[in-house]
């Protein structure tokens, strides 16, 4: 593009949002066997948003949310969220820790839903895969 510059911005992750069907659930994974702190546990009309977040990142979280809450989604395409969640085809997220092989350890160790043992991908990068509770996939990556 010409006459275009290119400017820093201050713009950071604030939330990104994942989709829960269980939200007890959804809290043993990502509180329990992620260790993420639980920042957030609201309820409204039955339905419940549970802000997550690491404890040494406050400015970043994420939030486990009812899929389908908004009113303007259809009938149908609430079936159609509900039938890719269940294949883990819906929503995914990408974690990275300097320790991948202790931290698969310690989540396989809570029974969470292995997808992945730690592998070399051959676009360069060592990773393992779980599934959560909903279905979602969560991958973590080594990162030095």
């Amino acid at each position: 593009m010409t006459g275009m510059t290119s400017t820093a911005t201050d713009l950071t992750i604030h939330h990104a949002f994942l989709p829960h069907d269980d939200p007890e659930a959804s809290l043993a994974f990502y509180r329990d066997a992620l260790g993420l702190e639980v920042r957030n546990d609201v309820g409204y009309a039955g339905m419940r948003w549970i802000t997550v977040g690491p404890a040494d990142e406050a400015a970043t979280s994420l939030v486990l949310h009812p899929p389908a809450a908004d009113p303007g989604v259809t009938d149908e395409e609430r079936r159609v969220i509900a039938e890719m969640m269940a294949k883990g085809t819906y929503a995914s997220l990408v974690l990275a820790t300097k320790d991948l092989d202790g931290t698969f350890d310690r989540i396989q160790a809570t029974g969470a839903e292995v997808v992945q043992e730690p592998t070399e991908q051959p676009y360069g990068v060592r990773d393992c895969a779980f599934r959560d509770p909903a279905g979602n996939m969560v991958r973590i990556q080594a990162v030095t």
